[in-house]
């Protein structure tokens, strides 16, 4: 009898003779605290944890300028997936802005890009894929709380992105070799079907599959990005995915710290023009120390999440970041924190111009009193 590692094994080989093979990469990013100590973690969840290293031989300039965030990668695990049983692999990367990456690979062989719609929202025999992997951001985070600052209470909503990952060459019908960009032309409406989650692809309009399929970019003949808002198609050769799927992951974890310090400012500014209505001193001292502390926070973060990205020595996967972080209007993100950053900056000058002019007010009023005191102790030693 077949044990379960044989069967998955027999299903990739004859997944072989199916015209798509690959894999399907899930990632999911995680902000669970103000920062992280600079204290590295030896051991996370029973695994030895390391730098995450990139393969940098594929393209030049032979050395590429990529962060290196601390990462353990769990042993596989047996699933019954959409088409069988499937070989899963779990990996944890840890970041010092607080938060963590998720990356859960699946493979697939099919034998239409329209069979991979049922990936998007994937489902187990025991469970939903995003289930398990709130389960496993939740034992991380509590393994982790003695080097997280200021830890979130709760695991927020994780920032997802599913990316499609197709072996090269892609075939065509008859099984022959087929250039990336011209079977992305063939199969526009399919992909973008693909990459919107639509089950029936010929109700898909001509505008929505051009929109979703326009930032395509390729390198060689034989391989392919396309990147959408929620999922993207990556072909390429098996060995070779590596570092475009790493910096899909870093705009993704950007975009969900993000969104986490644009709640905090949200809250920040609620606060402040509540607090700095109200007329006590001491309040409004208390609140200024808060804002100010805020900023220089919001500083820090700033920086620090942008040197996540600062350089890419490869120029092509620099043109993938952008093509990402437009998808993500990371830029459009930024400027709203700005702007939140600048409201806030604001709201301190006032509250400390209101606190000078106050005291200001309060040293007249004592240089008034004294005054008169002295007028009154002249009217009467004359007297």
């Amino acid at each position: 009898m077949a044990t379960g590692a044989e069967t998955i094994q027999k299903n990739v080989m004859a997944g072989r003779r199916n015209r798509y093979v690959g894999d399907v990469v899930y990632m999911f990013a995680f902000d669970v605290a103000y920062e992280m100590t600079r204290h590295p973690v030896r051991e996370l969840l029973g695994q030895p944890v390391a730098q995450y290293v990139i393969d940098s031989s594929k393209r030049n300039p032979r050395h590429l300028f990529f962060y290196r965030p601390q990462m353990v990668r769990l042993p596989a695990q047996e699933r019954l997936g959409p088409h069988g049983p499937v070989r899963v692999e779990f990996a944890v990367k840890l970041l010092p802005v607080g938060a963590i990456s998720i990356t859960v690979r699946v493979p697939f062989a099919v034998q239409h890009v329209e069979d991979l719609v049922v990936y998007h929202d994937l489902q187990f025999s025991n469970g939903s894929l995003s289930e398990e992997v709130r389960r496993l951001a939740e034992e991380v985070r509590r393994e982790l709380s003695a080097y997280y600052i200021r830890p979130v209470k709760q695991i927020p909503e994780e920032e997802a992105y599913t990316v499609f990952c197709l072996e090269a060459p892609v075939v065509d019908r008859d099984g022959m070799p087929q250039n990336a960009e011209a079977w992305l032309k063939a199969h526009r409406r399919q992909v973008a079907a693909l990459l919107t989650q639509e089950p029936e692809v010929d109700r898909l309009s001509t505008q929505e599959s051009e929109e979703s399929t326009t930032r395509a970019l390729s390198y060689y003949e034989h391989d392919l990005v396309v990147a959408d808002w929620d999922a993207a198609l990556v072909i390429d050769k098996a060995n070779s995915f590596d570092e475009t799927l790493y910096v899909m992951e870093l705009a993704n974890l950007q975009l969900a710290e993000l969104e986490a310090y644009d709640r905090i400012l949200d809250d920040a500014l609620e606060r402040s023009y509540r607090d700095l209505g109200e007329r006590r001193i001491r309040s409004q001292r208390d609140v200024l120390r808060e804002i100010r502390e805020l900023r220089i926070d919001l500083a820090r973060f700033s920086d620090e999440l942008q040197n996540i990205t600062k350089f890419f020595g490869d120029w092509h996967v620099a043109r993938i970041y952008e093509a990402i972080a437009a998808r993500f209007h990371l830029n459009d993100w930024h400027r709203t924190i700005d702007e939140k950053v600048k409201t806030l900056d604001d709201l301190y000058q006032l509250g400390k111009s209101d606190q000078q002019n106050r005291w200001m007010l309060m040293l007249e009023v004592t240089i008034v009193l004294l005054f008169i005191i002295d007028l009154v102790a002249l009217f009467l030693v004359k007297k």
